[in-house]
């Protein structure tokens, strides 16, 4: 199975407000660096949303190694949350709707085609991968009327 390397990061000005999200794929010596934006979001939507559009890039199966420091994304697989949502029609442990369902259900589709490894890294950091999907996420919002 090949493998793929994703990077991804998300960010608003104003929570809600106009938000950004940036993702970097690397497939050997390849890289390919994504962007986009949404005129009213949160965050957390930015933060999701960056991983989906890098895996639908992604033509086939493959060993995906992801990186994000969002914690919000990172724990709900490390710490088996989504799973739990899934099983419980997507309620929390306290029986409330999950937030953001909409891309929870993206995200867990890609990991029934894909063995992804999940990877919280420190934001803001000395990740320069990270730092570059920042950037591309901050200069979305930018571009947004």
């Amino acid at each position: 199975m090949e493998e793929i390397s994703i990077y991804t990061d998300g960010a608003c000005s104003g929570n809600p407000g106009k938000g950004g999200w940036g993702a970097l794929l690397i497939f050997g010596e390849n890289k390919k660096e994504i962007s986009g934006g949404e005129k009213e979001t949160t965050n957390n939507r930015m933060e999701l949303t960056a991983p989906i559009e890098a895996l639908k890039l992604v033509k086939r199966p493959c060993k995906v190694k992801l990186y994000s420091d969002s914690a919000y994304l990172v724990n709900a697989f490390i710490n088996g949350w989504i799973y739990n949502w899934q099983k419980n029609g997507w309620k929390t442990a306290d029986k409330k709707d999950v937030k953001n369902r909409d891309l929870w259900e993206q995200i867990y589709k890609f990991t029934q085609i894909h063995e992804i490894e999940w990877i919280k890294v420190k934001g803001h950091s000395d990740n320069e991968y990270n730092n570059l999907c920042d950037k591309l996420a901050v200069a979305a919002i930018k571009q947004i009327d």
